[in-house]
């Protein structure tokens, strides 16, 4: 027998496919307010897996890999639990702003409180009727507002069983990450459930490279975790882990012309762009502290002095990492993967 598995009083029986609404606080308009939550449950029992995108609601990237992964074929053959929740700050979302009505961070509030704040609220509802039902979570991020990450997945490196989910995601770049207060992963991690961040792209755009290679990565990962079946559809060498990473800043305020790529190898004290006042009459070179992979990067050129402009993570093998970041790359932007999903522009 499958244990049950009961969602707002609802339970959802083995081989259903279901969508519910968690009711939120309406709108001060009296506009009524739900999270959607989509729930594919396999006719046998298995794990269950949450993945979620849009907790800074103008982080939009997920939104879009959760629909493709719904209409993948092999989730006919599910075993074990998806439940996909594409937008959890709908409030975010409906004002294209990274945060709630009440100015704070979603991903700050967990594990929430029911008679707290707005933002506190959804914390706990996400909590009570989602993460603690799960023994495995997927959270999808992009970069801030005009900044820009390379794919990469965020874990708890010391762990094993997360390291092994975190490689079979098949992205490049592994970050080997604390959790912070108040965030998902760590409100996840003391209900014991298993958690990846997936990190790539950026707010308010739409990035065809990461969002393929987001629904790849989340389809081998169930294929790891014998939700599904198949091989891992990986790269053909490891991905690697970083060290330590840190944002390269600006030495002054200007308009930067930036000379490196995302995912550029760099060495120490290469120049990584130029930051001029409007007339170009004082330049001031931006020169890396140290060598390492370009994983995330602003898009704006107008820049305050110490501002973050380029994010580096530093690696034993910064050769090796170099050449899988390229072949990355080149791989998904010849769209190898999603051949039967028109590639957006």
């Amino acid at each position: 027998m499958s244990e049950p598995l009961v969602i707002q009083r609802r339970n959802v029986v083995p081989g259903s496919r279901v969508t519910l609404e968690l009711p939120l606080a309406q709108l001060y308009t009296h506009t009524p307010l739900t999270l959607p939550v989509h729930i594919v449950r396999g006719r046998t029992d298995g794990p269950r897996l949450f993945v979620c995108a849009a907790i800074h609601g103008d982080e939009l990237n997920g939104v879009e890999i959760i629909r493709r992964l719904l209409r993948h074929a092999s989730l006919r053959r599910l075993r074990g639990t998806l439940l996909a929740i594409p937008i959890v700050n709908v409030y975010g979302v409906i004002q294209h702003t990274r945060y709630l009505p009440d100015r704070r961070d979603l991903n700050r509030a967990f594990p929430g409180q029911g008679g707290g704040s707005l933002t506190a609220r959804l914390a706990h509802l996400f909590m009570n009727e989602i993460v603690e039902k799960c023994t495995h979570g997927i959270d999808l991020h992009t970069g801030a507002i005009h900044r820009i990450n390379l794919p990469q997945i965020r874990a708890d490196m010391e762990d094993e069983i997360t390291a092994r989910l975190a490689h079979s995601f098949g992205v490049p770049v592994i970050i080997n990450a604390d959790v912070r207060d108040g965030s998902l992963r760590e409100a996840a991690a003391e209900h014991g459930v298993t958690m990846l961040l997936y990190e790539a792209g950026e707010a308010l755009r739409f990035d065809e490279l990461s969002i393929s290679a987001g629904v790849r990565g989340i389809l081998n990962v169930m294929r790891e975790l014998g939700m599904l079946a198949g091989k891992l559809r990986t790269q053909t060498t490891e991905p690697f882990v970083a060290r330590t990473s840190a944002w390269v800043r600006a030495p002054t305020s200007g308009i930067l012309r930036a000379i490196v790529p995302l995912g550029a190898h760099i060495k120490r004290h290469d120049v990584m762009g130029y930051i001029a006042d409007p007339f170009g009459e004082a330049e001031i070179e931006v020169r890396a502290p140290s060598g390492g992979i370009v994983i995330g990067r602003t898009n704006i050129p107008l820049v305050h002095e110490g501002e973050a402009l380029f994010h580096v993570a530093r690696f034993e093998d910064l050769k090796g990492v170099a050449q899988q970041v390229e072949s990355f790359q080149i791989e998904q932007a010849e769209a190898l993967y999603v051949a039967e999903v028109p590639p957006m522009v």
